[in-house]
């Protein structure tokens, strides 16, 4: 972890081995209390949240009939943080994170409870829907950066892999659980109650941020007001290639990598005919491989750039294999593995650049990566759709895998080059092996 604001200027850390920590246990971190409380009321809420997306997009289909406006919906809700990201983080490193955290949640939760009041009174219209979706994602600027850097206030330095892994497995948990739930109430009783049940979930993370010791988090020095704080995260930034390569790889990934609802609707309905039981299906599958990737990423315990290459390069690889699938069922296998290193360029880039980011510039860092990783959306998405609707859906993921595994094996020689390593290829027990080593090794073994 960096010293100080004036880290910027000093040398990047090893690329090949950012952040490496003795192996811990898979829920180490789920030993301290407020960890634990803070957990459990993502636990809830993340449910809730999962199930107002697939009643949203139920609700936007049915008064429109419209795919095009469902994916209005969507853009309007990352869109802010395209716009103002980086803005966000600068309010998380000014101001507590915990108070933060306790208005942002309760606007969410409002959010939910509006729409429900609008759905359950037939008072609801697709404009209402834009609205709120943009709302949502106004707070999302200043929530997400919060809460990625208020982790680390709660368990420290040591377990703080642990806890982002810990974290996408809660998110990857509730993305079974929330669209099935939401499934029945849409069928039982109408999109009203999903959005009544979500606006009351974030209920449990406000109890949760009430019950914490603030006593036992770790203390972080804020940053002052006062102006250039934006300019000073990004020369921040600029200057620390240990941070801003994660970051730029991350952002090739998200913005053409992770478009799946565009390609298992297209596979769905172009390449393998079938119904919305399948593209249920291939929804699961994917959340199943990137549950599995959070929990081994959990029981790791480090954070190696080594690692986010290597696994970036196997998820481009795996979405190019895919694209060729001859079969359903070949297709739906491999998105198990693609949902697995997906959700390990996550977690591993994530917390790599946390733990490689001093304190005081955590937020401004976070609210950069997620501004690349979701913000993009808008521009990949509409790109890749139209690849896709003009020469197919195998293309259309082929080409998101092509771009994937070109930017990995490209930024991996860059982070070789910066810590003065190699790539070298070699066997390991009849299987391929991708490491860095040091120039003067390799050259002492030729």
């Amino acid at each position: 972890m960096s010293s100080g604001p004036g880290a910027d200027s000093a040398p990047a850390p090893a690329a090949h081995d950012t952040a490496a920590r003795p192996k811990t246990s898979m829920f180490s971190s789920l030993k301290i209390r407020n960890y634990r409380l803070f957990f459990t009321g993502q636990v809830v809420s993340n449910t809730g949240t999962w199930m107002q997306r697939t009643a949203q997009d139920w609700l936007v289909l049915s008064l429109t009939g419209s795919a095009s406006a469902v994916g209005i919906t969507i853009a309007l809700q990352f869109l802010p943080m395209m716009l103002f990201g980086l803005y966000g983080g600068v309010l998380a490193d000014r101001l507590p994170k915990r108070g933060i955290l306790f208005v942002t949640q309760s606007a969410m939760g409002l959010t939910g409870l509006a729409l429900a009041v609008l759905t359950l009174t037939g008072s609801v219209e697709v404009w209402h829907v834009y609205v709120t979706a943009f709302v949502l994602g106004l707070v999302t600027v200043v929530d997400n950066p919060a809460r990625q850097a208020f982790v680390s206030e709660m368990v420290g330095p040591d377990k703080l892999a642990n806890a982002v892994s810990l974290n996408s497995a809660n998110f990857q948990s509730a993305r079974l659980v929330g669209p099935a739930v939401a499934g029945v109430l849409i069928t039982a009783v109408g999109t009203g109650f999903a959005f009544l049940l979500n606006g009351l979930s974030f209920l449990a993370p406000l109890v949760g941020l009430l019950l914490m010791r603030t006593v036992e988090l770790h203390k972080v020095e804020r940053a002052p007001r006062g102006k250039g704080q934006l300019k000073e995260g990004l020369k921040y930034v600029a200057g620390r290639p240990d941070l801003i390569w994660p970051i730029v790889l991350v952002g090739f990934i998200g913005t053409f990598g992770f478009n799946f609802p565009i390609w298992l609707s297209a596979f769905v309905h172009d390449v393998y005919p079938s119904g919305p039981g399948t593209y249920g299906l291939l929804n699961t599958l994917m959340a199943v491989g990137s549950l599995a990737g959070a929990l081994l990423a959990a029981r790791r315990g480090t954070s190696r750039l080594r690692l986010l290459v290597v696994a970036a390069m196997a998820f481009g690889a795996l979405e190019i294999v895919a694209s060729v699938a001859p079969t359903l069922w070949i297709f739906a296998a491999l998105l198990v593995p693609i949902g697995m290193f997906g959700l390990t360029v996550n977690v591993t880039a994530n917390s790599s650049v946390q733990m490689a980011t001093d304190p005081a510039m955590r937020g401004r860092v976070m609210a950069l990566f997620m501004m690349v990783f979701t913000g993009g959306t808008p521009v990949g998405a509409p790109l890749v759709g139209w690849i896709s609707d003009t020469y197919g859906a195998r293309t259309g993921f082929a080409a998101g895998g092509i771009v994937s595994l070109l930017a990995a094996a490209t930024i991996g020689l860059i982070l070789a080059r910066v810590g003065k390593l190699r790539m070298s290829f070699g066997w390991n027990h009849g299987h391929p092996r991708v490491h860095f080593v040091p120039r003067e090794r390799l050259t002492t073994a030729a």
